[in-house]
């Protein structure tokens, strides 16, 4: 298959834009720098992971397709000093890349099981104002099953937005901010939350040692980068050039963490075609 150079011009950014990038490396994994301080060109292949839909129809990403992708991240690849090859014995990294939209758990008062609790409440109140022991009893039960259906709603979020973390390379600032939840420091938990339970377009790289997986059928990560822009207000298709090439800059290298930058608008022109391997592969 071929897949092209994309050339990225910048124009001015957009200051309520913020793409988030998360980037680790494996602990034996150093890159090169030549005489003039660039790094030393490193070889690598594509391979297709694996595209996430939506809750909801969205023909930005939805109609763009694997080498659509692949083109325009394959130019913020070329200025880090990674570049395709198509012979597999000079080949250092397989590539894979995943991308698509989270499908978050949304605002909590927005639930059937926040509403359904919060007239529960209402009931009990006025029951014990007005009603009589038998009207009491029946709204505190009622209370208690619409309690443990909002505790298992929660749960559930819960679970949901760990995962969406795990998969936007948030997991760093979930973990830092957990010991808050509850707390009168929690602002720092929730302003977590609050991005992570809204739906984000990203892009997962996962650079595989090649030589590795083809000489010895063994499977080595030496490199991830994640990153990601809130869906609302966004096009995929004109925000992933500027995206990737802010999450460039740590391409093989570590992040130390999430790190959250305002966002440049972009332009793509495919360049010359270069042929790349495409292999496929199983989630990240």
């Amino acid at each position: 298959m071929g897949c092209g150079t994309a050339f990225l011009n910048w124009a001015a950014a957009r200051a309520d834009e913020v793409a988030t990038v998360s980037s680790r490396v494996s602990d034996d994994y150093v890159r090169t720098r030549l005489a003039d301080g660039s790094f030393q060109p490193e070889t690598y292949a594509f391979g297709k992971g694996g595209y996430w839909s939506g809750a909801l129809r969205d023909k930005t990403i939805d109609e763009m397709n694997f080498m659509d992708v692949a083109r325009t991240i394959a130019g913020p690849l070329e200025r880090q000093g990674y570049v395709p090859t198509k012979d597999p014995r000079t080949t250092k990294f397989l590539i894979m890349i995943y991308w698509g939209t989270t499908q978050a758990p949304g605002s909590e008062s927005a639930t059937n099981a926040f509403q359904n609790m919060r007239q529960a409440r209402a009931d009990v109140d006025r029951a014990r104002l007005l009603g009589s022991p038998a009207e009491i009893a029946a709204a505190d039960a009622a209370f208690s099953s619409a309690f443990a259906a909002l505790h298992m709603e929660d749960t559930r979020r819960h679970q949901a937005d760990s995962l969406n973390a795990q998969m936007l390379g948030y997991d760093s600032w979930w973990d830092a901010t957990a010991r808050f939840e509850g707390t009168p420091f929690e602002a720092r938990w929730q302003e977590m939350v609050d991005e992570l339970e809204k739906n984000r377009y990203f892009v997962v790289l996962m650079a595989y040692d090649f030589q590795l997986m083809w000489k010895q059928k063994k499977t080595k990560l030496v490199w991830e980068t994640r990153f990601s822009i809130g869906e609302q207000r966004n096009r995929f298709d004109q925000q992933l050039v500027a995206m990737a090439l802010e999450a460039s800059k740590y391409f093989g290298q570590n992040s130390h963490g999430l790190v959250r930058k305002a966002v440049p608008e972009g332009k793509v022109e495919v360049g010359e075609v270069k042929s790349l391997g495409v292999v496929g592969a199983k989630a990240p």
